[in-house]
């Protein structure tokens, strides 16, 4: 039964341990530092899945740039002398990827006033885009102060049809200003979307903002404008955190109503091809053809002097314009991330965590418990891997690794602490007296070599007394055998209550006791005996049935050095003197013979 209560304490003190440290971790969880470094360990170790699982991802082919990357920005400058270049120009690679067949065209760059020097460049780009729903263009909200740019009001065309639900208003979604794109290019343009981005604390992007407000009007990312164009689709709804586009196509939000990206790789993922090529090599169908026809073709600059450089977990130079059409490959293909709940990622932190209490508790090998840890550390983290290459969800680890660690080091202490007081009970037990709580004879003779040893060695004297209680065969014969046992424990209280704390009181076999005086010369020592002597003497013993009885003990003294150099010299030289206090009366103490 003892066994059981024990096993149950054990067990209880042991769930209180893993309950402490989630409330501690909670506690913490209150103070933004706390949060921070959670959040940026967690971003790190999202990162490092990301970039594992990015190689099994197949992007989509027909996303193709159409890049001004540095040496087509030295090509613009070297043959036009300017940027940002003639509009002209950019109505003449409308016309190129036209002739190449190209299903969509799609600006990542921003065409916000006219160009009141070169009007007709102006003209020609509207020009081109007239009677073309295939070509999409970029706004950009902000949140600028009215005295430094009036809001426009937009075009009911641009705006994005809810069917159903609505978000809230949030810093990131949420813009009470606006860089339009140019009003009789807005007129002429069929689509238009924003190209806001949005960074992490450590200015890594890892989420997208899908939908917009303005003016209490929603509006839609550039790339999600058009994903409805091409699955045909006028209208969204928004459902528990959602954007429903279709019954296959769905964007889940995170509580910030941004989508995380699921990345489909370094720059470069998607075919760039450059600008100043395409402007060469205009006339040339099959280039063109081969590289453009039945493409959805994105025009931005990747060239890092044009400042259009973005930091992803699988790059840390990556051009806006690709993360754009990593985007649309994210909606084109149903592949967002969600992340799990925090009660979820709380839930599955304790389940592990009792796991790790538990196998510590039961498994007594030291090498077993970190295997078991390691395990479970490296299992874990295949888990989370593969649940977010495959079920698209994003597990925390840090979370779950903090806790297993603590319970780890916790109930390890807490292990160690629980065998070291069995330890310390145990040998209690091995070398105490059950009867007079005293030490036994077996740490008495330990305790004799002990100090001989310090004496030989560093000259450290010491005294022995035995202890011999008067005519206790017939006081037991008397009183009977219960009433001897309490004279054998009183009297061991006497000893212990008049002997120093240093000094060791020892039963030493049926009625004889002895007590080993620590740095204690033969003086002090004959002191110390003649003062318990008097105290056994002066004690009452109330004996069972209301009886009492006066108790004696005879007394003898040796010194190390003065009586003896050695245990067997000193006990048999203590021996003598204590016999010879019994022969000349006992109820005394003898420390000559």
């Amino acid at each position: 039964m003892a066994q059981k209560q024990k096993k149950f304490l054990v067990y209880l003190i042991y769930s209180l341990t893993v309950v402490f440290i989630f409330g501690f971790l909670l506690w913490l969880g209150h103070f933004r530092a706390f949060q921070d470094f959670m959040n940026k360990i967690e971003n790190s170790s999202y990162d490092l899945r990301q970039s594992i699982i990015s190689t099994y991802k197949k992007p989509n082919k027909n996303i193709v740039i159409l890049a001004i990357d540095d040496e087509s920005y030295e090509y613009i400058m070297d043959k036009f002398g300017s940027w940002p270049v003639s509009r002209k120009i950019w109505a003449e690679v409308i016309e190129t990827l036209e002739k190449a067949q190209s299903k969509y065209i799609v600006f990542d760059l921003l065409f916000l006033k006219p160009n009141l020097a070169d009007i007709e460049s102006d003209f020609a780009l509207i020009k081109a885009v007239e009677n073309r729903d295939n070509i999409f263009f970029s706004m950009n909200f902000d949140n600028y102060n009215e005295a430094v740019r009036t809001p426009k009001i937009l075009d009911n065309k641009l705006k994005l049809k809810v069917d159903k639900g609505f978000l809230s208003d949030n810093q990131y979604i949420t813009f009470t200003n606006v860089r339009p794109l140019m009003d009789d290019l807005e007129k002429a343009a069929g689509q238009v979307g924003s190209i806001n981005v949005v960074r992490d604390e450590d200015g890594i992007i890892r989420t997208t903002i899908p939908v917009f407000k303005y003016r209490k009007e929603y509006y839609p990312n550039l790339s999600l404008a058009l994903a409805l164009n091409m699955l045909d689709k006028k209208s969204i709804r928004i459902k528990k955190n959602t954007i429903i586009i279709d019954k296959k196509h769905k964007i889940p939000l995170d509580k910030t109503n941004r989508a995380i990206i699921n990345w489909y790789g370094k720059k470069g993922t998607y075919k760039n091809i450059p600008l100043w090529e395409v402007i060469e090599k205009k006339d040339d169908i099959g280039f063109l053809q081969n590289n453009f026809e039945d493409k959805i073709v994105y025009i931005g600059t990747t060239a890092t002097s044009l400042a259009d450089i973005k930091s992803t977990p699988l790059e840390p130079h990556l051009s806006g314009v690709e993360l754009h059409g990593n985007f649309l490959n994210n909606i084109l293909d149903n592949n967002f991330i969600k992340r799990l709940p925090l009660k979820i990622d709380f839930l599955i932190s304790i389940i592990l965590s009792f796991i790790i209490g538990y196998f510590v508790l039961r498994t007594d090998s030291v090498l077993k418990t970190f295997i078991v840890l390691f395990a479970t550390l490296v299992l874990y983290a295949l888990i989370s891997t593969y649940a977010l290459l495959f079920f698209k969800i994003w597990m925390s680890v840090v979370f779950p690794y903090i806790t297993m660690f603590c319970t780890f080091i916790l109930v390890y202490c807490e292990k160690y602490l629980l065998k070291v007081k069995d330890y310390e009970q145990t040998y209690k037990l091995a070398i105490t007296d059950g009867l007079t709580q005293l030490y036994n004879h077996r740490y008495f003779q330990e305790q004799m070599i002990l100090n001989v040893n310090n004496y030989l060695r560093y000259n450290t004297t010491f005294s022995l007394i035995l202890i011999d209680i008067d005519f206790f065969k017939k006081f037991n014969d008397t009183y009977g055998h219960q009433s001897g046992d309490f004279v054998l424990r009183k009297t061991a209280q006497i000893l212990k209550k008049n002997s120093r704390a240093l000094d060791i009181v020892c039963r030493y076999g049926g009625e004889e006791m002895a007590i080993i005086l620590t740095n204690t010369n033969n003086k002090d020592a004959i002191s110390a005996a003649n003062k318990i002597c008097e105290a056994v003497r002066n004690a009452d013993y109330n004996l069972v049935d209301d009886q009492k009885a006066k108790v004696t003990i005879s007394l003898g003294v040796a010194t190390i050095g003065l009586n003896g150099a050695s245990v067997q010299e000193l006990i048999e030289y203590c021996d003598k003197c204590l016999y010879k206090a019994k022969e000349l009366g006992r109820n005394r103490v003898e420390s000559q013979l």
